[in-house]
């Protein structure tokens, strides 16, 4: 901990992680006779990271498996030790890392649950105090008295993060190993961690599911070979990141942030096979930024076919202001005619029709693809990220909340038996 730091706060620097690996398994053993003499080559993990989290934000870490993510987080939980550079911290932390991590199998799970908490720095009057809660919130029942390793994951699951986050922390760092519990606990525990948030509790969150950190994080920093390559707003990273997976099963492919003519910049990528040329947005009088509820939109993309590529598909995607898909198809499942006649060379207009765009108000971002198939991922020849911007505003219609209007909603009020009433009493 440092006390020149805020309370919340992280700060990475030039942090690195190295393990030795030797030639042969008497290499190790030399060295250790004779430690002036090292016989190992350092293989990094991670190096030269830098990363200032200020108190109260959300961060969300990505990247493919073997980037470093859980290398980085044991190093700032302090159970693994940095090969250079320092972690520093402020304020109580509490972390969920590696599935069961620090439980005894064969002591029961009120008995690991007083170790966690006295690591956790708590009292005992204190746990006396918070071990009803704990109890309660990971709803295991009489499984609380019974030995750990009679447990499910899930189970598991359920104790270390009620014990975890029995008392706010300062900080909290979440690994995977939520993705382990049912989907009701799943519920509860971001619940949880959105209050935590709210009341200022700084959050760094490891996981693979994009509609997690995108509703969780504020920001998301992206590990790739070592280093962190990206530290932007969550919808823009994962962009990259999901560019940058497509680009390395794809020979001649590329993947960058570049600005695409709008005030956003997003990013763009492809291996250029076919080209997207522009990309605009209609109503029925012309060009426009700003839709009324349930008015048209004409969605016209310029394109460009320049190598023979099977199965040519035109895709768009709609989100919101945070990132979260509302909505997007492709001529893979809504077939446009003459598409698949285009020749090489030749430049053309594709024309999306939306005849009543029923989103709520608010900003939307609208994301382009070319590419082959039904999906972007193996044959991506141009993605790109918000292409267009626009806001939807209210009509005539009745007031409603949400992100989407549904038609065709109405309300009939009719009697209930009075028998039914005495059966649901």
């Amino acid at each position: 901990m440092d006390s020149a730091l805020a309370r919340g706060s992280i700060d990475l620097n030039n942090l690195g992680k190295a393990y030795r690996r030797y030639p042969t398994r008497w290499a190790r053993l030399r060295e250790w006779v004779q430690p002036q003499t090292p016989r190992h080559e350092l293989t990094w993990v991670l190096r030269a990271l830098n990363l200032h989290v200020p108190p109260g934000q959300a961060v969300g870490i990505i990247g493919r498996n073997g980037a470093g993510k859980s290398t980085l987080l044991k190093m700032i939980t302090g159970t693994s030790t940095p090969t250079e550079g320092a972690v520093r911290m402020q304020g109580r932390v509490a972390a969920l890392l590696e599935l069961g991590m620090g439980f005894h199998p064969d002591f029961t799970g009120r008995q690991n649950a007083w170790m966690a908490a006295q690591l956790l720095g708590m009292a005992g009057h204190e746990i006396e105090q918070t071990m009803p809660a704990i109890e309660a919130f990971a709803e295991i029942g009489a499984y609380i008295d019974e030995p750990v390793r009679t447990y499910s994951s899930g189970m598991q699951v359920r104790l270390a993060f009620s014990v975890a986050t029995a008392v706010r922390p300062d900080v909290l760092i979440v690994d995977e190993a939520l993705a382990v519990g049912d989907v009701y606990f799943q519920h509860k525990c971001f619940s949880r961690i959105r209050a935590f948030r709210q009341e200022g509790t700084t959050l760094m969150f490891v996981s693979h599911d994009p509609g997690a950190i995108k509703s969780l994080c504020d920001r998301a920093v992206l590990l790739d070979g070592g280093a962190i390559v990206a530290d932007d707003a969550p919808d823009q990273v994962l962009d990259l990141y999901n560019a940058l997976v497509a680009e390395r099963e794809n020979r001649g492919f590329t993947a960058a942030a570049a600005p695409v003519g709008q005030p956003k910049v997003g990013v763009r990528s492809g291996d250029g096979r076919a080209r997207l040329l522009e990309v605009n947005l209609h109503n029925s009088a012309g060009p426009a930024r700003v839709f009324q509820v349930g008015e048209a939109l004409f969605l016209r993309i310029g394109l460009q076919k320049n190598a023979p590529v099977p199965d040519l598909t035109v895709g768009f995607l709609i989100r919101d202001r945070l990132g979260n898909d509302v909505f997007g198809t492709n001529t893979w499942h809504v077939p446009a005619q003459g598409l698949s006649s285009l020749v090489t060379g030749e430049m053309a207009e594709l024309c999306w029709q939306v005849p009543e765009l029923n989103l709520g108000p608010g900003s939307y971002t609208v994301s382009v693809a070319l590419h082959g198939d039904m999906t972007h991922v193996e044959n991506s020849y141009d993605w790109w990220d918000k292409a267009a911007l626009f806001e939807v505003v209210r009509g005539p219609e009745p007031i409603f909340e949400g992100v989407c209007r549904l038609t065709q909603v109405s309300a009939v009020l009719t009697p209930m038996a009075s028998n039914r009433v005495e059966a649901g009493a």
